[in-house]
């Protein structure tokens, strides 16, 4: 079963993956020019690869239409530098198919899929629903787990059964439970973890954690990379101090609801980014100083 997940699994979708935000204009339409140009400066600046319509990428308030013409934007963008793994992810079993379909046709290396929200369907309905998802593409498919957001987490069993679907290759670890991360890295060697939560980047790096899907490589991502490579080779103290450097901006990146501060942030470095879409709203001049305060103490502005 680990021969095939490799050979459907394919390459390594990579270390640092950004979850990129989407960017909008002033008038609240999708710019598809500021995807490219985020999606390519991300590359360049430490991103392996990039989540795109996800929850930082304001999922949720994106049509089909937008979906399929971002996904395609961004695949021929990074093609052959970077992976590109599309949110596909629904609380509809039968719409997550028809959008990860259209995410393999749009040139995605692989999908993410969020567990089904709202509906909380008891854990044989998300083993059914992820299979079911799985089984309808050829691409690596990655679960992200976020009890938070979705009132339903991913239990162990349930993961231990998903570990056997050849092309599950692995998981976004938002769940906050630490020694579950340590048990499912042991008993399901095969499946990769990413951390969910920059702030949780390093301590699942130390129990057998792949790597990070983060908001602060927007920022940071050579940096994170850098902390990566150094608790790789034994470096522990020196994984320990990149890790102290960006907690101010772990932190201030969630100081509101994601990707609100983030986008406050890609303005004040100019980059696309653009507002958020309602029910989002900007960043208040309060939360701006404090973004501005961070960042500058880092020296990216």
């Amino acid at each position: 079963m680990e021969r095939a997940r490799i050979d459907r699994a394919g390459k390594d979708l990579g270390r640092v993956i950004t979850a990129m935000a989407t960017p909008f204009r002033a008038d609240g339409s999708i710019d598809l020019d500021g995807a490219r140009a985020l999606a390519s400066h991300l590359v360049d600046h430490g991103s392996d690869g990039l989540v795109i319509a996800g929850t930082t990428g304001e999922s949720p308030t994106l049509t089909h239409d937008e979906k399929r013409d971002l996904f395609t934007a961004v695949a021929e963008t990074i093609r052959g530098r970077a992976s590109m793994i599309a949110g596909t992810g629904t609380y509809s079993t039968r719409e997550s198919i028809e959008l990860t379909e259209m995410a393999e046709q749009a040139g995605a290396d692989a999908v993410l899929l969020v567990t089904p929200y709202y509906s909380r369907p008891p854990q044989s309905g998300l083993l059914a629903h992820f299979t079911a998802v799985a089984k309808a593409t050829s691409l690596p498919v990655v679960l992200y787990d976020i009890p938070s957001r979705t009132a339903r987490k991913i239990e162990h069993p349930t993961l231990l059964e998903l570990a056997n679907v050849p092309n599950i290759a692995g998981v976004k670890d938002a769940a906050g439970d630490l020694a579950g991360t340590a048990k499912l890295a042991a008993e399901a060697p095969g499946l990769r973890i990413w951390s969910g939560d920059d702030a949780l980047t390093l301590p699942i790096l130390s129990v057998g954690g792949h790597g990070v899907v983060s908001v602060a490589s927007h920022l940071a991502g050579h940096r994170i990379g850098e902390m990566i490579a150094a608790h790789d080779k034994g470096d522990v103290e020196g994984a320990a101090r990149i890790d102290h450097e960006l907690r101010p901006l772990y932190e201030v990146l969630f100081i509101t609801a994601n990707p609100i501060p983030l986008k406050a942030a890609l303005s004040m470095v100019g980059l696309p980014g653009g507002p958020v879409r309602l029910p989002l709203v900007d960043a208040t001049d309060a939360e701006r100083d404090r973004i501005r305060s961070v960042l500058e103490g880092l020296g990216l502005i």
